[in-house]
């Protein structure tokens, strides 16, 4: 017996440790223009309405990351950077109109090379058939909300439904495949929630009826001592549409105006075209009463303004609480294959977005709201449940992380670091002190200027180099950036030493695609660029 025992005992620490080194599975479930404040567990002004009880669930497991950022705050760009390990101007995609070369080192093929069984459903809005994955359905561009297309490798396919839940539902197929297969997985999940036009799941659509959304300070903000804010083409006062944003008497049979700008979504028509019969009783029984009223009460100025916020937030917020019931689900799926302990859980989204903050909807600037990107990382065994970490990471660090993760070669010319270390709680000391940020789309939707620019934990110096226009604010002082302090005597030197920061960050990251400065001719540019507007458009703000 005592021969036995001790022969046991070196096989059982052998299956132990072959346990430990055992490849962790790996899901990424993102979503898009999903802003931070409107997740309860980062405790925004959106927090009292509860929008998120099963992320915070996942924050509570793991850690969440308050200072996440992108590096070019729209959809596109932002894939391609966590896919590739590099900024824009290394992956080649730097805005919605480019292609993503496929071809390129990406991780998930350094991923499959390694073991791992790979997937990606949902949005990819890369254009091309997507490499490096074992089995893929992606949208078709922007994709729709109600009975979307896929499109897959045996073509295109008409999915019906609600598009969270059918992107959920592959995820939750492959999971269970890959179980059945007994190798690691890596698990790309992409929504189209909450993107424009908001669009919610039918089970949703009275959901905050009988409640006012908080509203932001700055819903009136009148952007003074900011030259480039005072000529976009996103405020909910101006330029959001009653009928396409907002539902206001939608129905499938509407004469659709024309085209009154082009960053006008017409999407939500689109949808209503697909709906079928049931879905649409169900839709026009919920907005029809809504919309009486609002007829009714013809509302001017700010009441109107107020009324616009209250309706695209709700649909906002109706749109998170189906990815939010669907990262429940596939959580659910994990432990009742029992594979929870060992899979790495990752919630984010491709940048933020502005809900009313500063009158907006939208994103693409380096303003917080649209810069900053949530993170939310559960990793059973590893992780200190409910850590919160306040280093300066970015989307160009996921590559590198989820290679790290599963024990893979980290290419040397991914540009980002491996979040790994942080997330075991040990901060290496060469973490970056600053993040280097660079948006090219203009002139194009909303009309947001190609600019780029340095933040640091707490100073933040932008360069809108096409205009000779430059912006500093102090964080710490100054949250909302609502006090443009460059210029100020005070901090000339402070604001030099920091331009020199930025030109380092710019000259170390390859970044040779700045333009150089033009005259400042705002007014000329803008008339030449801006779209033709109606004169109910070309009314002065509501102040």
């Amino acid at each position: 017996m005592k021969f036995l025992f001790f022969l046991l005992v070196p096989l059982v620490a052998f299956a132990q440790t072959s346990e430990k080194k055992k490849a962790p599975n790996i899901v990424f479930f993102f979503t898009d223009d999903h802003a931070p404040h409107a997740i309860g567990a980062y405790n925004g002004w959106l927090k009292s309405v509860n929008p998120t009880p099963e992320i915070d669930k996942l924050a509570a497991d793991g850690m969440l990351f308050e200072n996440s950022f992108c590096t070019n705050s729209i959809c596109g760009p932002s894939r391609a950077v966590i896919m590739s390990g590099k900024h824009s101007h290394k992956n080649g995609f730097m805005n919605n109109g480019n292609s993503f070369d496929w071809k390129q080192q990406i991780f998930p093929k350094i991923l499959r090379a390694a073991g791992y069984h790979t997937a990606l459903y949902g949005k990819s809005h890369l254009k091309g058939k997507p490499q490096g994955f074992d089995s893929w359905a992606v949208l078709p561009g922007q994709g729709d909300y109600y009975n979307p297309a896929m499109l897959t490798p045996e073509g295109r396919k008409i999915m019906p439904g609600y598009c969270t839940d059918i992107v959920t539902d592959m995820a939750i197929e492959f999971v269970k495949e890959s179980k059945a297969l007994g190798k690691p997985f890596m698990l790309m999940c992409q929504h189209k929630a909450p993107h424009r036009t908001w669009m919610p799941a039918l089970r949703h659509l009275h959901l905050y009826d009988d409640i006012e959304i908080p509203e932001p300070t700055t819903l009136f903000d009148q952007y003074e001592g900011r030259i480039p804010a005072q000529h976009q083409e996103m405020e909910i006062d101006r330029h959001m549409y009653l009928d396409h944003d907002l539902f206001t008497d939608l129905t499938p049979d509407l004469e659709i105006p024309k085209q009154r700008r082009p960053s006008e979504d017409r999407s939500a028509y689109n949808n209503m075209k697909r709906m079928t019969p049931e879905q649409l009783k169900v839709w026009r029984a919920a907005y029809g009463p809504k919309d009486k009223a609002f007829r009714e009460a013809k509302l001017t100025g700010r009441d109107l303004v107020r009324w616009k916020f209250q309706r695209y937030a709700k649909n906002y917020l109706r749109s998170i609480k189906g990815v939010d019931e669907n990262l429940a689900r596939l959580r659910k799926t994990l432990e009742d294959e029992g594979l929870a302990d060992n899979t790495i859980f990752v919630y984010s989204s491709d940048q933020g977005f502005y809900i009313g903050d500063h009158g907006w909807y939208d994103k693409r600037w380096m303003y917080e709201e649209s810069l900053k990107m949530p993170l939310i990382v559960s990793w059973p065994g590893v992780i200190k449940p409910g850590s919160r970490n306040t280093d300066l990471v970015q989307n160009l660090d996921y590559a590198q992380t989820f290679l790290d993760m599963a024990g893979a070669k980290i290419p040397s010319d991914m540009q980002g670091q491996s979040l790994v270390p942080l997330l075991k709680g040990n901060k290496p000391t060469d973490w970056r002190k600053s993040i280097y940020y660079h948006y090219y789309e203009y002139p194009s939707y909303h009309q947001v200027p190609r600019h780029n620019g340095i933040r640091t934990d707490r100073y933040k110096l932008i360069n809108f180099y096409e205009f000779g226009e430059w912006e500093f604010y102090d964080l710490k002082t100054d949250p909302d950036e609502l006090t443009n302090l460059y210029g100020n005597p005070e901090k000339k030197e402070l604001i030099e030493d920091i331009r020199k920061q930025l030109i380092s960050l710019q000259e170390g990251y390859g970044d040779d695609t700045v333009l150089p400065t033009k005259p400042k001719e705002w007014q000329t540019k803008m008339r030449s660029t801006t779209s033709v507007k109606t004169k109910a458009e070309f009314r002065p703000r509501t102040k």
